[in-house]
């Protein structure tokens, strides 16, 4: 049996209404390491601009969604 997972893309989001958002990744548990640690937290994230988003506590946007700092340094994904 062979197991088919599609390539991780470089920039990723879990929100469905980004453009970044490849639902075939998600069918697969994914990991994501920030600068050595693995974060369970990230939303979003880009390994050639070296930065992920995550979110800020509690507060949200006006909209309702998680709102996101930008943190940068070393970025691997990986499937579980």
């Amino acid at each position: 049996m062979s197991d088919t997972r599609p390539e991780l893309p470089d920039h990723l989001s879990v929100d469905p209404r980004s453009p970044h958002h490849v639902a075939a990744v998600f069918e697969h548990d994914i990991g994501i390491r920030f600068n050595g640690k693995e974060r369970f937290d990230v939303e979003e994230y880009c390994i050639s601009e070296g930065w992920i988003k995550v979110p800020a506590g509690k507060t949200l946007d006006r909209k309702g969604r998680p709102l996101c700092i930008k943190l940068k340094g070393q970025v691997e994904a990986f499937y579980r």
